[in-house]
């Protein structure tokens, strides 16, 4: 079975900046990435105070875990970003789009949170992917 996906941005809809506001996935086979954080492979965490770095190792992750279900960034179809302070969101976007699809981007939620799991932990980013069945 083969997939296919569909980004889309109604006109009724103000223009997003740097993501998409309807992404229809068909067919295919679906993965969901948990929350990745500023750790790297051996548990030590990347980027004490400095949420640039800490985004980077974040989406590197998964990357990673991308990876490990042989898909890319152009597969994520939704991100769920959440951040401790909302001022970063300049630097997020940077680093985001590094990474994603800039033709295609996935549809995208930002929230910003009093805390993540342990206090130095400054992002955190979830993901949805879409991409072809295995046999």
């Amino acid at each position: 079975m083969s997939y296919n996906t569909r980004f889309l941005n109604p006109v009724s809809l103000t223009k997003p900046m740097g993501y998409t506001h309807v992404v229809e996935a068909r067919g295919g086979r679906t993965v969901y990435i948990s929350g990745q954080i500023a750790l790297d492979k051996y548990g030590n965490i990347v980027g004490i105070n400095d949420f640039e770095l800490q985004a980077r190792q974040a989406f590197q992750n998964v990357l990673h875990a991308l990876d490990a279900v042989g898909m890319k960034f152009e597969n994520v179809v939704k991100l769920g970003l959440f951040v401790t302070d909302i001022s970063h969101v300049k630097t997020l976007r940077r680093v985001r789009d590094e990474f994603v699809n800039l033709q295609r981007p996935p549809a995208s939620t930002l929230v910003q949170v009093a805390a993540l799991v342990r206090p130095e932990f400054l992002f955190e980013v979830e993901v949805i992917a879409v991409g072809q069945e295995t046999t």
